[in-house]
C-alpha cells in the first residue's frame, strides 16, 4: 500500500482553503478553510482517499485543527454568478467563518476569493497539509449533505453519485426532470428541462 506524501506545513498562522463540487449537475459548491496547529502526517488530496479515509480524517481535523470553517454557495448562486464565482464566494465565506484570522492564506487553484489577499497554489491539496485538510472537510461535508438530500429526492440516486453526471443520474434526470437541486446552467440539466 502506497503511503501518503509528506505535505508542507506552514504553521498555526496559515490557513489552507479548498472547495469541492464545481463539476456536479446538482447541489451546492462547498468550501472549507483550516488552520492546523501542528502537522497531521498522513493527509493527502481528498480525491486520492477512500470515503472511509476521508471520514476518519475529517473527524481528526475537526478535533485537532486550531481553527476550521465550512461554507457553501447555493444552486441559485451558481446559476446567477456562474460556478467559478460561486466557488470563490464559498471560499470567501469559509475564510470569514474562521474563529481566528490567519496571517497567511493559501488557496488551492489559480483564482482568488474576492476581497482577500491570498496566495494561490495549483495542486495545493497535494502539497500543503492545511489545503489538503480543507479539501477533506469540504468533500465530507458536501457528501453528507447530498446523502441527506437523497432522502428528499430519492429518485435521482444522489447518495450514490453526489450529484455528478453519471449514467444513472442522467437517466433519472431525463425520466423525472430536474428538481430544485439541479443547476440550470449546466447543459444536461438544461436539456432535460427543455424536454419536459
Amino acid at each position: 500500500m502506497k503511503s501518503a506524501p509528506i505535505l508542507e506545513h506552514y504553521g498555526p498562522w496559515c490557513a489552507g482553503v479548498d472547495e469541492v463540487g464545481r463539476g456536479p449537475l446538482a447541489g451546492p459548491v462547498v468550501a472549507a478553510a483550516v488552520i492546523l496547529r501542528v502537522p497531521l502526517h498522513g493527509l493527502d488530496d481528498s480525491k486520492k482517499m477512500t470515503a472511509a479515509a476521508r471520514t476518519y480524517w475529517a473527524a481528526r481535523i475537526r478535533h485537532e485543527a486550531l481553527a476550521w470553517s465550512v461554507a457553501r454557495a447555493a444552486v441559485w448562486e451558481i446559476e446567477r454568478y456562474n460556478i467559478l464565482q460561486a466557488s470563490l464566494r464559498a471560499m470567501a465565506r469559509a475564510i470569514v467563518g474562521l474563529p481566528r484570522q490567519p496571517r497567511r492564506i493559501l488557496v488551492d487553484g489559480n483564482q482568488s476569493p474576492p476581497g482577500w489577499q491570498v496566495e494561490t497554489l495549483v495542486g495545493g491539496d497535494g502539497r500543503v497539509d492545511a489545503i489538503a485538510a480543507a479539501g477533506i472537510l469540504a468533500k465530507v461535508t458536501r457528501d453528507e449533505e447530498m446523502q441527506l438530500l437523497d432522502r428528499y429526492y430519492p429518485q435521482y440516486g444522489l447518495a450514490r453519485h453526489m450529484g455528478y453526471g453519471t449514467a444513472v443520474h442522467l437517466q433519472a434526470l431525463w425520466r423525472w426532470g430536474p428538481c430544485a437541486l439541479h443547476r440550470r446552467g449546466f447543459r444536461p440539466v438544461d436539456q432535460a428541462w427543455e424536454a419536459q
